[in-house]
């Protein structure tokens, strides 16, 4: 079990946060979710899209951004954003144990204040002319490199 945590900003589709759920349960990365999402994040809602894998990750829901920073500044967890507006490739970023790999709403990102707050700022290299990777591809991409830096073990 590794401390790494993947945070959804006010994620909007039921779909990549189910995809996002399945994929930290089989990695045992923790998970929040940030709200308001776009929509019902109820037990209901999330057991169909992430399956019978929701019981097997540890998911924390934030009534809002405020809340989740003052917890993450608690637990003095670097926050890691992916962002195409960032400048630095993930593969070359040197990502440590307790990292929160944060990633935005699919129809929006983050608003400026939460990519200022945020520690470091990464991207996943694209051709030039695409305008973004699904949410759910991107964390698998991230959370791999990662666990892969800080001795993923099963």
């Amino acid at each position: 079990m590794t401390n790494l945590r993947i945070a959804l900003y006010q994620p909007d589709i039921p779909g990549n946060t189910g995809t996002i759920l399945r994929l930290a349960a089989c990695l045992g990365l923790g998970v929040d979710i940030i709200e308001p999402a776009g929509f019902d994040i109820s037990d209901r809602n999330l057991k169909r899209s992430g399956m019978d894998y929701l019981a097997n990750v540890e998911l924390t829901r934030h009534v809002n951004w405020q809340q989740f920073d003052d917890w993450r500044r608690s637990e003095n967890r670097r926050l890691v954003l992916a962002s195409t507006k960032a400048a630095q490739p993930y593969v070359d970023f040197q990502f440590q144990p307790g990292d929160i790999l944060l990633f935005g709403r699919e129809s929006a990102g983050v608003p400026d204040l939460v990519h200022e707050t945020a520690d470091a700022r990464i991207l996943i290299p694209m051709r030039e002319g695409q305008r973004s990777i699904n949410v759910a591809m991107s964390a698998a991409m991230i959370s791999g490199e990662a666990l892969r830096q800080t001795g993923f073990t099963a």
